[in-house]
């Protein structure tokens, strides 16, 4: 047996990367929809003559229908595997995106932008759970944060490439070509992914209804590991998440006065950093995990001061050099959310892996949508004071720390529990 690999973990190696390539390029595509409306927030606000409340609107009801889906997203691909669940989210963020090209008011593109966070909501846990049958459960942090790097390169693509095509050839060409990516993803899910190595085919699961449902999700939440991770994703995605996909543009431009261009710019720079951070997260936390904790509320902390002196900067604008201190720092929270998998993968068994990671996905995603309305409500109330606005990060951020300190000692028991019971597992299977 090879050093690293336990009994009947699958065996990695070309297949396992060239199948798991084909699940996250519909993940990539999916995030390059998602983002699209942070690089074209302004423009939206002038189509649709909406004001910061009503644009917000368009990103919480596709953050509401992704956060709403994740966890009947992780029973589905318990139950059905992960081809099937990505070939109907590429059907229906596809079928967003190209009825986001051409809707001619706000009530449609709203009805669009929901259906594209219904398909967007069936990508991320299909490609952890693709991660999980394909590659050993040694890769997993690493496998975790590559997904992450993947889906920030869609991010990068929406904002170099997109808002470029945006003010090239106009809204309509502009979204409707891209939905063209989504129609390729799917014609290679159909070709070219299968659910598992053979070999290494999961036990079948006998159809229990509604009674399977409710065990699989209590199960799943009476793991402290599965909680642990839910609120480490709430406290490190959001920042990011609602700067780069609503209102990083709109502060930048309006509060800051910058150019479009230059702000541009930065939203680029929170995209590399994201990505350059989540090579060193991935390396770390697969060879130290004790590090984790450390790691995601280092990241808090860091995020809290940047933001907290951008905001409090007693001039008309930040300097340029703190803005770009602040961007690189966000970069961080994207790969920081990713360790909360790796506190929700441990504390489960392989048959509720969707369902815990369903759970853990939607912590991140419920504060940003959270946050995102509450930024519109005050730049409303207070004539678009984004400082004002903006503290809305702060509570967000203090109500997850607190969490996470209450479940980290029970949830590190029960970890080292099962590792014990692993370890004594390990000696009685056969050489």
């Amino acid at each position: 047996m090879s050093a690293g690999i336990l009994p009947g973990d699958p065996p990695g190696g070309r297949r396992a990367l060239a199948v798991w390539g084909t699940g996250v390029s519909v993940y990539f595509v999916a995030v390059i929809f998602r983002t699209s409306l942070g690089v074209a927030g302004l423009d939206a606000a002038d189509r649709f003559h909406v004001n910061a409340s009503a644009l917000s609107t368009f990103s919480i009801l596709q953050l509401l229908v992704y956060a709403g889906m994740q966890i009947p997203v992780g029973l589905l691909v318990d139950r059905l595997g992960t081809k099937k669940v990505l070939a109907l989210g590429a059907v229906l963020f596809t079928a967003g995106q190209l009825g986001f090209a051409f809707s001619p008011s706000y009530g449609m593109a709203l009805a669009s932008r929901a259906l594209l966070g219904c398909g967007d909501a069936l990508t991320f846990i299909s490609v952890l759970r693709l991660g999980t049958r394909w590659f050993p459960a040694r890769r997993g942090p690493l496998v975790a944060q590559f997904a992450g790097l993947v889906g920030m390169a869609g991010n990068l693509v929406s904002t170099l490439v997109l808002a470029r095509l945006l003010h090239g050839i106009g809204w309509t060409a502009a979204f409707a070509g891209s939905a063209a990516a989504g129609a390729v993803v799917l014609v290679l899910v159909l070709l070219f992914l299968k659910d598992h190595p053979e070999g290494h085919e999961p036990e079948p699961l006998p159809h229990q209804g509604a009674a399977y449902v409710r065990r699989q999700i209590a199960a799943s939440w009476r793991e402290p590991g599965t909680r642990l991770g839910l609120w480490v994703h709430f406290t490190t995605q959001f920042p990011a998440m609602v700067f780069l996909l609503l209102w990083g543009m709109p502060f930048l431009v309006e509060a800051q006065g910058l150019s479009r261009a230059t702000a541009g710019e930065l939203l680029t720079l929170v995209v590399l950093s994201n990505m350059g951070v989540g090579m060193i997260y991935g390396q770390i936390v697969a060879r130290h995990q004790e590090a984790r904790l450390p790691i995601a509320l280092g990241t808090v902390g860091t995020t809290a001061a940047l933001w907290a002196a951008t905001l409090a900067y007693p001039g008309e604008h930040a300097p340029m050099w703190l803005l770009i201190v602040l961007c690189t720092v966000l970069g961080a929270c994207g790969p920081a959310s990713m360790i909360g998998f790796d506190f929700a993968r441990p504390a489960n068994p392989p048959e509720r892996q969707g369902t815990a990671s369903g759970i853990t996905n939607m912590g991140g995603f419920v504060a940003s949508m959270t946050t995102l309305f509450a930024v519109g409500v005050l730049l409303d109330a207070t004539g678009d004071d984004y400082h004002i606005a903006f503290s809305a990060v702060f509570v967000l951020q203090a109500l997850g720390v607190s969490q996470i300190l209450r479940l980290r000692g029970r949830a590190a028991r029960r970890e080292r529990e099962r590792l014990v019971a692993s370890r004594v597992e390990k000696v009685h299977v056969p050489a």
